[in-house]
């Protein structure tokens, strides 16, 4: 009788796996977490960003996922040294914007808008570094099943158009009645979300 055991490669690569699958599914859960648990535990008007559930009930959770997530990241070895570089930075910039919430809505003090500076800077730095590696990085690393590249890209675009259209409605007061930054911050965290859990090998075309 033989006793199968699990070689390093293999618990390697589960281990991978995993934070792959991790990040995604915080990428995922995030959003709805915020949205409909301030809503059911405060009710009232939506928060015009993600980034200002901050100043809600759900500051410890909004706090705890992006923490979390850049630790992940910060744990994460990809394929070679640029795969390592860009994790690392998106993890700083997830832990960064965390640490450093964005300006309230009233009352700011001169400390409350460097900080809401510092927080867009690395909120910039995450999600520039996720379009990365879903444009550049997920589609090259030679892992990647028939038809996956596409999505990643498609994830990588949607989360640059997020930016832009951010930008964009902010600059211009555009439709402020319906928080556009709320609804395109949760598109381009879903985005990654769906490209990471697609890389953990628990979402395939």
């Amino acid at each position: 009788m033989t006793t199968a055991t699990t070689s390093p490669q293999t618990t390697l690569v589960h281990s991978y796996l995993f934070l792959r699958r991790a990040i995604g599914l915080i990428g995922l859960a995030l959003p709805f977490v915020l949205i409909l648990g301030k809503q059911l535990a405060q009710g009232g008007d939506l928060i015009g960003s993600l980034s200002g559930y901050y100043y809600s009930d759900l500051r410890d959770v909004f706090v705890g996922a992006m923490c979390a997530v850049g630790v992940f990241l910060l744990a994460y070895y990809g394929h070679d040294y640029v795969d390592n570089i860009a994790s690392t930075v998106a993890g700083l910039g997830a832990i960064g914007l965390a640490l450093f919430p964005t300006t309230p809505g009233a009352a700011a003090t001169t400390w409350d808008r460097t900080s809401g500076v510092l927080h867009l800077s690395f909120a910039v730095v995450f999600f520039l570094s996720l379009a990365y590696f879903c444009l550049r990085l997920f589609p090259h690393d030679g892992e990647q099943a028939p038809g996956t590249s596409v999505v990643y890209r498609t994830c990588g675009g949607v989360i640059l158009a997020c930016l832009v259209l951010i930008a964009l409605t902010s600059y211009l007061g555009l439709v402020p009645a319906v928080h556009p930054a709320l609804w395109l911050e949760s598109v381009a965290v879903w985005a990654f979300g769906v490209a990471w859990l697609m890389k953990g090998q628990t979402m395939n075309p």
